[in-house]
């Protein structure tokens, strides 16, 4: 997934309860609500709904991926017999990982370089 996207919407779930942390990552995959993009903003268009701040995108296959961490995390959690009705999200955070190498074949015997991103995801739950 995209690092960039990833880190906004890190910083929008910060602080959140889990299902309202979830319920808005739902939304923004049917792209009912978008996520404000302060850091990574240049040539981002404006957004309605967004309260304090004007671009924003609708990053969904950053979300899913970001849903899918959350949900494993809520699932560690029950696991480890923490009550998951209560559980909020004290710290999230994503950085760059080390890109998947590729090569691409160009005209006369030449290749470049194409590198596909990868993001690394870290969250922490506890209840609230």
């Amino acid at each position: 997934i995209s690092p960039k996207h990833a880190v906004e919407i890190c910083r929008e779930l910060k602080g959140m309860k889990l299902e309202e942390a979830k319920d808005y990552l739902k939304e923004v995959i049917q792209m009912k609500r978008p996520v404000p993009f302060k850091r990574y903003n240049k040539k981002v268009g404006h957004r309605r709904g967004l309260r304090g701040w004007d671009s924003g995108r609708y990053p969904v296959k950053a979300a899913e991926h970001i849903l899918k961490v959350l949900e494993n995390a809520e699932a560690n959690a029950e696991y480890k017999g923490l009550d998951t009705e209560n559980l909020k999200i004290i710290h999230i955070s994503s950085h760059r990982g080390q890109p998947i190498r590729g090569w691409i074949p160009r005209a006369f015997g030449r290749a470049t370089p194409f590198n596909r991103p990868t993001t690394h995801i870290q969250v922490v739950l506890g209840e609230a």
